[in-house]
């Protein structure tokens, strides 16, 4: 159990070395304090602290630095302090969702590019996903040259499209008849028990129309499984190597590379408890041997019957916890409110 002083102390020693990188000694820490102290009394405390291993000698310097327990306690214990969104910051967050967007993707996309402008961090996000999305709408266009766009609609506003190509003597009226099959048999029901229907059923009533029926079946159920699936997007890919301690070659193409992993990233972004917080999580609390020198922050935003969906910033442990956990949170909620206001568009 830290004493109110020692917590001022480690707190300081947090918020000035993720500010300027460097090591804090004691005479930097009685001017930085607002009580009246020593700098003996400074190092006693400090012996203390890193008795307890929350802060550790750099090699380069007398001074201190956090070590990974002690952003730990600072996140759980004094974050609270110091949490504050700047209005310049909550200004940019608003007009940087205020754009008219055609899809959900795009709100979403837009959202991992802001975040990592607004952090110098990479920002990651997925879209909400829910298993009752359901289609709402078929289309297929014949854009000549024996190529056809296929098109669908879900009730949550997401449009997916593909092209194909068909053989010369398909006629429109097979066309037509596609569509309307699809239309009476699959329109109103989830996506994925039109994804079930198209191992099952569906081939065979399609290949009354097509004689070779794979090709569009093959292109619809790419759309289907675009349209079920959690979208992940990054912004800032590059930021992450700004921050790598990693001098090989072959080890920061993996670090670079693991972003392009949906699965992997999407495990590591799920929250250590489910609550409303931001969820933070240290070196190798995310337990990936190439992010041991970074910190992921997560915030799980809801809109309702549209599903549930993830924002996060990764970026090094060495990162403004405060800052950064009040942009997040901020952010959620904006994004909360954007996405609400898209989807009652498509829920009248």
């Amino acid at each position: 159990m830290l004493t109110d002083r020692q917590k001022l102390i480690l707190q300081a020693i947090v918020l000035a070395y993720t500010e300027t990188g460097h090591a804090v000694g004691s005479k930097k820490l009685v001017e930085m304090l607002k009580i009246t102290v020593s700098s003996a009394t400074i190092r006693n405390e400090m012996a203390t602290l890193e008795e307890f291993g929350l802060i550790q000698k750099e090699h380069t310097s007398s001074g201190r630095i956090p070590s990974l327990a002690g952003y730990r306690y600072y996140v759980d214990h004094l974050k609270h302090r110091d949490i504050l969104v700047g209005k310049n910051d909550m200004s940019l967050i608003r007009q940087s969702l205020d754009g008219s967007y055609a899809k959900v993707d795009e709100i979403i996309a837009s959202s991992a590019n802001m975040l990592s402008q607004l952090t110098s961090y990479t920002a990651l996000a997925i879209k909400p996903e829910s298993g009752d999305v359901k289609l709402s709408g078929f289309r297929l266009v014949p854009l000549g040259n024996h190529q056809v766009l296929a098109i669908l609609v879900t009730d949550s506003g997401e449009v997916e499209s593909q092209q194909f190509a068909i053989n010369k003597d398909v006629s429109g009226d097979q066309l037509e008849a596609i569509v309307r099959l699809v239309n009476e048999q699959l329109v109103g029901q989830s996506l994925r028990i039109v994804l079930q229907r198209l191992l099952t059923d569906i081939p065979t009533q399609i290949a009354q129309y097509l004689s070779t029926p794979d090709g569009f079946l093959q292109t619809f159920g790419q759309a289907l499984d675009r349209a079920a699936s959690d979208q992940f997007f990054v912004g800032g890919r590059l930021n992450l190597l700004d921050f790598s301690s990693i001098d090989n070659p072959t080890t920061l193409k993996d670090l670079y590379q693991l972003l392009s992993n949906k699965t992997d990233m999407h495990d590591m972004m799920i929250p250590s408890q489910d609550n409303t917080e931001v969820s933070v999580k240290i070196g190798d609390e995310i337990a990936n041997d190439l992010l041991k020198d970074y910190s992921l922050l997560t915030a799980t935003y809801d809109v309702g019957n549209h599903g549930r969906g993830m924002i996060a910033i990764l970026g090094p442990t060495r990162m403004s916890y405060s800052r950064t956990i009040g942009l997040l949170g901020a952010f959620r909620q904006e994004l909360t409110n954007k996405l609400i206001n898209y989807y009652q568009f498509y829920d009248e």
